[in-house]
């Protein structure tokens, strides 16, 4: 899709053009759409950095707890999924499946936050390393990493969609 065709789509097309960049958070696109027309990916995505960075807290946890939990089996948009394929998350031995559940459980246990990273070009045991290693950060830490990691998610998926012809 081009931007032009975004720029000019009415306020619910704009937002259902840009579903699935985010994970289950229309409210997101819903607050930058007064802002058309962007002139290039670069101006939509700090419009949309913006949006999400000044979120309340509340709005930032419930955009964490809906991502999906790496290497799980449960349910996940189409871009999750082609996402953690992408990185072997989704045919992963049954040693490390285990593994990565249990670190997942340890996590969650320890933050109350699902592990977010942007998962593309990594493979496994790098996803896995930076979990081990992010366990060990604060609370805050990882709140503001979710965050970050969501803005990379973010960057792919506009740059997936948003190609100029």
């Amino acid at each position: 899709m081009k931007l032009e065709t975004l720029n000019r789509a009415d306020s619910d097309h704009f937002v259902e053009l840009l579903d699935g960049v985010f994970e289950h958070a229309p409210w997101i696109v819903k607050k930058i759409d007064h802002l058309r027309p962007f002139s290039s990916i670069d101006t939509l995505f700090r419009a949309i950095a913006s949006a999400l960075t000044t979120a309340s807290y509340e709005q930032k946890e419930a955009l964490i707890n809906a991502h999906p939990r790496l290497g799980s089996s449960g349910k996940m948009t189409e871009r999750s999924t082609r996402e953690q394929q992408q990185a072997g998350l989704q045919n992963m031995e049954e040693e490390e499946a285990t593994a990565f559940a249990k670190l997942n459980a340890d996590y969650e246990k320890r933050f109350d936050l699902p592990f977010i990273m942007a998962v593309r070009g990594k493979t496994k045991s790098e996803i896995y390393a930076a979990m081990e290693k992010r366990i060990h950060n604060t609370k805050k830490k990882e709140f503001e990493t979710a965050i970050d990691e969501i803005l990379k998610i973010t960057r792919f998926r506009l740059d997936d969609l948003l190609h100029e012809e």
